[in-house]
């Protein structure tokens, strides 16, 4: 074999291992689309949960407002007619099906953003104020 056909031999080997090489990494990182929305859906109902702790929390730390605690009730309560409402007008069809596979993972990450920004309202009364916020309201000053 001469040296030019040498080289082109390891230029083709080490091309079709390069290709290999991607081909496999890119299959490692392939879902199908049960499993991202699988995976979509968890991160919704690890924010639930997360998003409940806080709120338990808030029932607890301020229990002794009774008034606070029943207007927190209603404003809960009101977020989550808006989110349900909100995920319906971007999916306003009751058939899940007209908007294909992709659907639950679709639902589950707006879910999960709406639920990560209620967590990011409800823990300035679980972290407190800054003293001296004089609009501050109802939380507590942190400590």
């Amino acid at each position: 074999m001469d040296e030019e056909t040498g080289m082109k031999l390891v230029t083709w080997v080490a091309a079709i291992l390069i290709t290999l090489a991607f081909n496999i990494s890119i299959g490692a990182a392939a879902q199908s689309q049960t499993e991202m929305n699988q995976e979509a859906c968890g991160k919704y109902k690890k924010a639930d949960v997360e998003l409940n702790k806080i709120y338990q929390q808030i029932l607890r730390d301020y229990a002794s407002d009774k008034n606070f605690i029943q207007k927190m009730r209603s404003a809960q309560r009101a977020w989550m007619a808006f989110r349900d409402a909100h995920v319906n007008s971007i999916y306003p069809d009751p058939s899940p099906q007209a908007y294909g596979s992709v659907n639950p993972m679709c639902r589950c990450a707006i879910l999960e953003r709406l639920t990560n920004d209620r967590i990011a309202m409800l823990s300035e009364w679980t972290d407190g104020a800054p003293e001296g916020d004089v609009c501050a309201g109802s939380k507590k000053v942190k400590r």
